[in-house]
């Protein structure tokens, strides 16, 4: 189920509020915008925001990079899911969690999220994409090589994962409230 038109009223987005019982989970490549749209998303619902990168770089106590320059990205994966599960199975089930970009193409994880979540895939086109990640320097999986190459290489790779997600909004290079506004349609459409 795609969404883009129209923005819900303020009302309908009080009632939509109040029929979620369960996390919002955004997930998609880096670079859609999962932790910008997921704070606005919160606030508009009246819901805590929770980016996992961040809880998982207070649970190791290292950064995201350091935790793949060290131990891998399978370890990283495996402590990815523990911390996923955490957030979904754990107190205050009404929040909206930001997901790292190869968090949903885990089968467990993403299982998880299905099961027990809503599942909104976030998705940008290649260009917006170079655009966004190139502002940043914490990429690790953008290390070694071109981004423009890499990012179409996993794009490619996970979208078959992220197209189990019931819910498929484009994030555009325009204002991230239309982004806002089409995930807000597409969860009460789903629901």
């Amino acid at each position: 189920m795609e969404h883009d038109e129209a923005a819900l009223s303020s009302a309908e987005i009080e009632a939509l509020a109040h029929r979620i019982d369960r996390p919002v989970v955004l997930v998609g490549l880096m670079g859609v915008g999962k932790s910008s749209i997921g704070r606005k998303l919160a606030g508009l619902l009246h819901m805590p925001f929770v980016d996992a990168d961040d809880e998982i770089e207070r649970a190791a106590q290292m950064s995201i990079s350091e935790i793949f320059a060290q131990f891998g990205e399978a370890y990283f994966r495996d402590g990815e899911r523990r911390v996923i599960a955490r957030l979904i199975e754990g107190e205050g089930s009404r929040k909206v969690i930001a997901t790292g970009g190869g968090a949903f193409v885990n089968s467990e994880t993403r299982r998880l999220i299905l099961d027990k979540a809503i599942a909104v895939w976030l998705d940008s086109d290649l260009d917006v994409l170079v655009d966004r990640v190139g502002r940043k320097e914490t990429r690790p999986l953008l290390r070694n090589g071109n981004p423009r190459e890499i990012l179409a290489r996993l794009k490619t790779e996970r979208e078959p994962a992220y197209a189990e997600a019931p819910i498929h909004v484009m994030s555009s290079a325009g204002p991230q409230g239309r982004t806002v506004g089409r995930v807000l349609k597409g969860i009460a459409e789903w629901l």
